[in-house]
């Protein structure tokens, strides 16, 4: 979960500049903030068709979404993780 959490902070970044780096190079008569906005619009774009498709990939993944279980959760961990909350 760790690495995967340290790839999603090293890639959409890293997305972001290398989008405002093309299109400075390549679009030289936008200006800057022009360029930022496009890179935006991109990098929230590929958020949204990653986070979709690993909302279709655990909904067919799961017979029940709402009462399905990860591997290796059980009713206990999942309560002693509602409490570790609220405290």
């Amino acid at each position: 979960m760790l690495l995967t959490l340290a790839c999603g902070s090293l890639f959409f970044p890293g997305l972001f500049a290398l989008c405002t780096w093309g299109l400075r190079r390549a679009r030289p008569a936008w200006t800057g903030s022009d360029c930022v906005m496009i890179s935006t619009r991109l990098v929230s774009s590929v958020q949204a068709v990653l986070a979709t498709g690993s909302g279709i990939v655990i909904i067919r993944s799961c017979n029940d979404v709402i009462t399905d279980r990860s591997l290796g959760e059980t009713l206990v961990t999942s309560l002693l993780a509602v409490s570790s909350r609220q405290n």
